[in-house]
């Protein structure tokens, strides 16, 4: 399908998801490879979304579950999460989250959720992102990069969480989600930029699934930097906010424009 179809076909689930769940989606953003900048011909579209139910549903003794999974094949994963549980997971600083939160891919948005992710800046937490990008990159290595053959998209699984790293250690901020801002910010030396530059241009026109030789100045990278992050996360101060106040406030807030909008009913 072409950007255009595929983002109206997009929009059409969302609003199948409203209809059918009952909810009311405040964001929802591409959250994979492509909002990485770094896709595939053949990657999917994983959109991610945070909704929020009516009151009614919140004061249910069974409450609803609080993921919404609605489909997943070839083209399209689409899945999200209740407004109550992403509060609770910026609480924990989920590095995950935040990059929904900053995600350059946008399906749909609103002035509700630019209250949430102002209120989310407080609980950043740099020894949980930090620990996030390492823990991910860590894994990518010794999952796919130990084999003679390497796919070009399992580079990428690995440097990105590692830029993330190194640009928290620099900026002490949540991380920008696009590769090649990571890339710059980082400001490698000339043979690793060239080197990840020309990764990222092949990456684009190489199917996800084909194996390559290695890269050695690519793995060298990853090997070293992977040593050095994990004795800096190691050393890291626990920095959890954890005072509930705002995300409460927050969300009582939100519950309320729900009763102001007419979302809900009456109960």
């Amino acid at each position: 399908m072409e950007r255009y179809n595929i983002r109206q076909e997009i929009d059409k689930k969302l609003t199948e998801i409203e209809g059918h769940e009952g909810v009311r989606i405040l964001h929802a953003v591409e959250s994979g490879s492509r909002a990485w900048g770094f896709a595939s011909p053949d990657s999917d579209y994983d959109v991610r979304f945070i909704y929020v139910r009516s009151m009614r549903d919140y004061l249910r003794l069974d409450e609803p579950r609080d993921v919404i999974e609605w489909q997943m094949d070839e083209v399209l994963d689409i899945n999200g999460w209740d407004l109550k549980k992403a509060l609770k997971q910026f609480y924990r600083g989920n590095a995950t989250l935040f990059e929904w939160s900053n995600s350059p891919e946008i399906y749909r948005t609103t002035e509700e959720w630019e209250q949430i992710k102002e209120v989310s800046k407080a609980y950043f937490s740099e020894k949980s992102a930090a620990g996030h990008y390492y823990g991910t990159a860590s894994n990518t290595y010794c999952d796919a990069l130990c084999g003679e053959l390497v796919s070009y998209k399992k580079y990428f699984y690995a440097l990105r969480p590692l830029l993330a790293a190194v640009y928290i250690e620099q900026f002490h901020q949540a991380p920008p989600v696009l590769f090649a801002e990571l890339l710059r910010a980082a400001e490698p030396e000339k043979e690793l930029r060239e080197a990840m530059e020309e990764l990222l241009e092949k990456k684009r026109f190489t199917k996800e699934k084909e194996l390559k030789p290695h890269l050695p100045v690519i793995l060298r990278f990853i090997e070293t930097e992977l040593e050095r992050q994990k004795g800096i996360v190691h050393r890291m101060r626990d920095d959890h906010n954890k005072d509930w106040k705002k995300l409460n406030e927050c969300f009582q807030r939100m519950l309320r424009l729900t009763e102001i909008t007419g979302f809900q009913e009456d109960i």
